[in-house]
């Protein structure tokens, strides 16, 4: 694995560099990739945003986002790819994870996933990062790249993201630290709170009702978990992003230590969310079923039917519990 000064150096002499996240961005994703890009641009440096799917409605505000370009790679003569927050190839899409193969192109991995298939030329994967916007930070920071009030928009909105408004045990002093700096840097920490949890759309929370209504609870009462299907997103006007977040719900039973989001996102395939407060490693319980992430909020992504499928997931997540039956 490289080290983040080596990468710096590596990127200050690109050219023209694309800048790419994983399938389905979530904010961390994105902060990230926007502020990365936006820096480099600042030094000079052409930088092109993009990845496999659209910038959800709820980051649309972020400074750079009408940058971003969706779908397959963009056209372009580039001689460096930046892939950030995604520490296995299979999350970029197939466009991107053929043009991460090309063997004429710099390939960087910055994560904060531990990775089961590492890949990319120079690799800086650190799991002891709340987010990836945390690593932008202080690789921002070796480059000598001055934060300005945009770049610190996206960085906060990235570490605020994947550290739940700092309410998830992978906060740390140094999340702090680096987030009163944004602060001081012009980060509107009010208005990024505002349009991320004060705005929902009614489809949202039509949807947020039909996950609640599904809600189960073990007979252990250590597991709950919440299914949403295809046809309460159509009945709800949701859309996919508007799932973003319920898990959380599940997990904030009284009692229970693991909550899990069945969502269908085709016939017969599924996204498993698991969240965990403090003593299951949710991480170990995705990767059963070929999925991974953090020891407090990892997924998978399955095929069956449906029922099958709670039967084998939520009997693990109850031995993982240590409890005893459904």
């Amino acid at each position: 694995m490289s080290s983040l000064a080596v990468i710096a150096e590596v990127i200050k002499r690109a050219g023209n560099v694309l800048i790419c996240g994983h399938i389905m961005p979530d904010g961390d994703c994105l902060g990230s990739v926007l502020a990365l890009g936006l820096a480099l641009e600042k030094i000079g440096i052409k930088a092109t945003m993009a990845g496999p799917d659209p910038v959800p409605a709820v980051y649309a505000f972020l400074p750079g986002a009408e940058k971003f370009v969706s779908g397959d790679p963009p056209e372009g003569n580039y001689d460096t790819l930046i892939i950030l927050d995604c520490s296995v190839p299979e999350r970029l899409g197939k466009g991107y994870r053929e043009l991460a193969e090309k063997k004429d192109l710099t390939v960087i991995n910055i994560d904060h996933h531990h990775g089961y298939n590492p890949f990319g030329r120079y690799r800086y994967i650190d799991p002891s990062a709340a987010a990836v916007g945390e690593i932008v930070f202080d690789l921002l920071h070796l480059m000598q790249v001055r934060i300005d009030s945009a770049i610190a928009t996206c960085l906060y909105t990235a570490i605020i993201t994947d550290t739940g408004s700092f309410q998830y045990n992978n906060t740390t002093p140094n999340t702090h630290r680096r987030v009163a700096e944004l602060l001081e840097c012009g980060a509107p920490a009010a208005q990024v709170n505002i349009r991320l949890y004060e705005e929902k759309p009614r489809a949202a929370l039509l949807l947020l009702g039909k996950a609640l209504n599904s809600l189960k609870i073990s007979t252990c009462g250590r597991v709950s978990w919440m299914t949403v299907t295809l046809e309460d997103l159509k009945s709800a006007g949701a859309v996919d992003e508007h799932a973003d977040g319920l898990v959380n719900y599940a997990r904030s039973v009284m009692g229970v230590e693991v909550g899990m989001l069945f969502r269908e996102v085709s016939e017969g395939k599924y996204k498993v969310s698991f969240r965990s407060k403090k003593a299951v490693d949710v991480n170990r319980l995705a990767a059963l079923f070929g999925g991974g992430g953090h020891p407090r909020a990892a997924g998978c992504v399955i095929q069956g039917e449906l029922e099958d499928l709670k039967e084998k997931i939520v009997s693990a997540a109850i031995l993982a519990a240590g409890g005893s039956s459904l």
